[in-house]
């Protein structure tokens, strides 16, 4: 793989990890909307997708992201009867959103993120080196 790929391919995984911070940033955002009506469904928490494809073009394989999925698993309820979107017994649903799971899924999306650059500075700076050694 040649410079320029890596710097490609570096570029995709960026894209793909960037569209994945937006999608926990809105879970974060949402973790503690209720629904609009009484006894209604809250926010559903949405979990980034992440597909490969090769490019034989480029000969090399790139990463971009899907579209995010909903986590069917069950929402949260806590006891809040003077809450408008409380149901008939008190309760109401919140979000299936942990924000420790979400910020964790955050920090493994930046390091990720930061790989990538780094593939991407190290290929800028030996493309350079080898931009100088063709000089003399």
């Amino acid at each position: 793989m040649d410079l320029a790929t890596s710097m490609i391919v570096a570029a995709s995984g960026m894209r793909a990890q960037s569209s994945r911070m937006r999608v926990i940033a809105e879970n974060i955002a949402n973790a503690n909307s209720t629904a609009e009506t009484a006894g209604g469904d809250p926010y559903r928490r949405k979990v980034a997708t992440m597909k490969s494809d090769f490019d034989r073009a480029l000969n090399a394989t790139m990463v971009e992201s899907g579209r995010p999925v909903q986590d069917m698993s069950d929402f949260r309820s806590k006891y809040d009867p003077g809450n408008p979107a409380a149901n008939a017994q008190g309760y109401v649903k919140l979000p299936n959103v942990n924000p420790l799971i979400e910020v964790m899924d955050m920090r493994e999306a930046q390091r990720s993120y930061e790989a990538d650059l780094n593939v991407m500075d190290a290929s800028k700076a030996m493309l350079a080196r080898t931009v100088d050694l063709l000089r003399r």
